[in-house]
């Protein structure tokens, strides 16, 4: 009796667990913290298999030391 009381109290916070996983998903999109995990997503679709245009695939510390290079790299100015 008690596992089937269990079920249904938790059962009753469901929704509010999945707003907060949504809200964390939107602020590390937002923050940037999830581009690691966004690059090897499109590593794995774009350049998994190609032979030809073999594109390395970077470790954490690799990726984000490039980002690094790549967004404060030229100049940064509005004019």
């Amino acid at each position: 009796m008690k596992a089937a009381a269990n079920a249904v109290r938790f059962s009753i916070y469901d929704p509010l667990i999945a707003m907060i996983r949504k809200c964390w998903r939107l602020i590390r999109v937002i923050s940037g913290d999830d581009a690691y995990e966004r690059y090897l997503a499109h590593w794995q679709r774009h350049h998994q298999g190609d032979t030809e245009d073999a594109t390395p695939l970077l470790d954490r510390k690799s990726f984000h030391a490039a980002e690094i290079q790549r967004r404060w790299s030229g100049i940064k100015r509005c004019c």
